[in-house]
């Protein structure tokens, strides 16, 4: 299994913000900061704003923050907003399933089970926890 770099991206700059919680920041800076596409990190950064897990504000002196309650959320509930498809395997998708053994085979059920563990697993912990340490996140 391997998540997008969109899902990456979406948790880099929630981690990113969660560490500076009363700061705004931009896209520009937490680019930078992690060495990624600026272009590919504001499309990131705007579906964070969708699903209200971050504000942003344009302008000068604009810029995005983390939104209230954030830090709280679970991390296995972010990684499936952000995550596109956690399909595993083709037959989890009926529209594009084309598998001749769906009917019968087992193996689907395994890696539904695993796909269940493994959000269960993230949602243990919250944003908060990924930054225990904000001052040893910024140091280079």
């Amino acid at each position: 299994m391997q998540l997008t770099s969109f899902t990456d991206y979406g948790l880099r700059s929630l981690m990113y913000l969660a560490a500076r919680p009363e700061t705004t920041c931009s896209v520009r800076e937490i680019a930078e900061h992690y060495h990624i596409s600026r272009n590919h990190l504001v499309k990131v950064v705007h579906k964070l704003a969708q699903e209200n897990f971050i504000i942003s504000s344009k302008g000068k002196g604009g810029g995005i923050r983390l939104a209230a309650n954030t830090l709280h959320l679970r991390l296995g509930d972010i990684v499936q907003t952000l995550e596109p498809s956690m399909d595993l395997v083709e037959c989890f998708d009926s529209a594009s399933n084309s598998c001749t053994i769906t009917e019968s085979c087992q193996l689907k059920h395994y890696f539904y089970e695993a796909r269940q563990s493994f959000i269960k697993t993230l949602n243990q912990h919250t944003l908060a926890d990924t930054v225990k340490n904000p001052a040893l996140f910024f140091a280079k």
